[in-house]
């Protein structure tokens, strides 16, 4: 099943083509059939999920290096699974009739992030890591606004560069295993030996910081998310973003486990000055699409905090599983909400074309529901109690502090900083947009079409449920967070 809901958008993408010249509604309709049909055999799964890797598909692709095709579902990789298929179901319904090339690269583009999440190869897990990159470079290049070829080229040499540290990396490990060999179930139960782990693990951090990103790997993300279209920065934020984090969670910390715990200071810190760094330059901006980029430099720094928070010590195995827990939980937060919000500004943009705040003002008397819509997506993102976020960095900051040590105590104390600061930059872009007397551009912005609240009223409706009654989604991250905890810790 796993490989049918991997290749299902891929084999729709090509059904595109068997059509002459396909109409916006043939094209629309077997997009979102697509879809819906991958999102209803995600959940399928889930209901089925019996814990450890579930729905495993372990076959020779190159044996010379021993690299197959070997997939998988555990509870890191399903919730991001259930996620990857939601938001792009969402950004389909939202698209509506677009072009047909549109509509093929969105669903190729599904079916390379589901394959990312569910591979248990690291050959495999690369291949899928490039052919994102090329896919949203072509997204944002072919169908973005602005100076979108600079922002698209800009995007795909920072993460191709990535991409080759990483590969060194994924050779690093693939030399020190014994045998060598390119599994991740494998290299995950016995760490390879290789020589000079610290480096290992700086090319593969490195290369997973910049898809993140993180400071100071964060640059690319702002003009791209600026001048991409409203469903690719959807995707960008909401499942891409997600590569890195869940990378070092899936490969770094189980596959070098003396050398996350040697450096996770280290990781404790880059995690810290993402989560102020995004948030203080966010507070700054007058783009309401650049200030909801850069509150996901803050949201990732919150995930990589926890994760290096997990490396502190030995001692306190409970406050590390809590961590993990949380950033697991943060990138399925995240992705919701900021795919919401994101899919919002394109609504700003399709009325008005323009995101500059001071252009606004009152938009709440024009369009109520995308007022609403906007304030439970930021509220969410700040982490009111009752919504996603708040669950998420509850766990969080939790774990941290818990972590042992004046160091986890401060690094929490100063995450606790962030959020104070997004409440003030999410508050003040409330006001300016939806509050007050009426901007130059306030009148062309009219109320959501059924096809675009269709396509966020879901989102934000799935955060309400998990910042509500969590128990689904953690009952099927907690054990495998508790897994990798033990992994480190050896």
């Amino acid at each position: 099943m796993l490989s049918l809901v991997i290749f299902l958008p891929v084999v729709a993408a090509l059904g595109l083509y068997a059509f002459p010249r396909p109409g916006p509604r043939v094209v629309s309709g077997l997009w979102i059939g697509a879809a819906v049909v991958d999102l209803a055999l995600v959940v399928a799964m889930w209901v089925r999920y019996g814990g450890g890797i579930g729905y495993e598909t372990d076959l020779r692709w190159i044996p010379s290096v021993r690299a197959g095709y070997h997939v998988g579902v555990d509870g890191l990789s399903l919730p991001l699974l259930a996620l990857t298929a939601l938001l792009f179901l969402a950004c389909a319904v939202y698209s509506g009739g677009r072009s047909r090339a549109f509509a093929a690269l969105f669903l190729a583009l599904q079916t390379v992030c589901l394959g990312l999440f569910a591979a248990l190869d690291l050959l495999l897990f690369f291949v899928f890591f490039d052919l994102s990159i090329v896919g949203m470079y072509f997204v944002i290049a072919g169908w973005g606004h602005g100076d979108r070829l600079r922002a698209a080229l800009k995007f795909f040499l920072y993460t191709f560069l990535g991409s080759l540290v990483l590969l060194l990396g994924f050779i690093g490990l693939y030399l020190g295993a014994e045998p060598h060999t390119f599994d991740m179930v494998e290299l995950s139960r016995t760490p390879p030996q290789v020589a000079a782990p610290g480096l290992v693990l700086l090319a593969i951090g490195v290369g997973l910081a910049i898809k993140t990103p993180v400071v100071p790997f964060h640059t690319w993300l702002p003009p791209a998310h600026t001048n991409a279209p409203a469903a690719g920065s959807a995707i960008l934020a909401g499942i891409m973003l997600k590569m890195g984090v869940y990378g070092l969670a899936r490969i770094a910390m189980p596959m070098l486990p003396d050398a996350w715990r040697r450096y996770a200071w280290v990781i404790v810190v880059v995690g810290v000055l993402s989560v102020l760094y995004g948030a203080l330059v966010a507070l700054a901006q007058q783009d309401l699409k650049r200030l909801i980029a850069y509150t996901s430099v803050n949201h990732m720094g919150y995930a990589v905090l926890a994760l290096g928070a997990a490396g502190l010590g030995t001692a306190h195995v409970e406050a590390h599983r809590l961590a993990v827990t949380g950033a697991v939980t943060q990138m399925v937060s995240h992705g919701l909400i900021t795919g919401a919000l994101f899919l919002l500004t394109g609504v700003l943009y399709d009325r008005a074309r323009s995101y500059e705040l001071d252009s606004f003002g009152g938009v709440a008397g024009n369009a109520p529901l995308f007022a609403g819509l906007l304030a439970v997506g930021a509220f969410a993102s700040l982490g009111l109690p009752g919504l996603s976020g708040f669950i998420a960095e509850f766990q969080i900051f939790t774990g941290t502090i818990g972590s042992g040590g004046a160091g986890g105590v401060v690094a929490g104390a100063l995450a606790v900083v962030g959020i104070l600061i997004t409440a003030a930059l999410f508050l003040g872009a409330l006001r300016r947009v939806l509050l007050g007397a009426p901007g130059e551009l306030s009148g062309r912005v009219t109320d959501l079409t059924a096809r675009e609240a269709v396509a966020i009223v879901p989102l934000l409706g799935l955060s309400l449920v998990v910042g509500i009654v969590p128990r689904f989604l953690l009952d099927v991250i907690e054990p495998a967070a508790a897994l990798v905890v033990s992994l480190v810790a050896r």
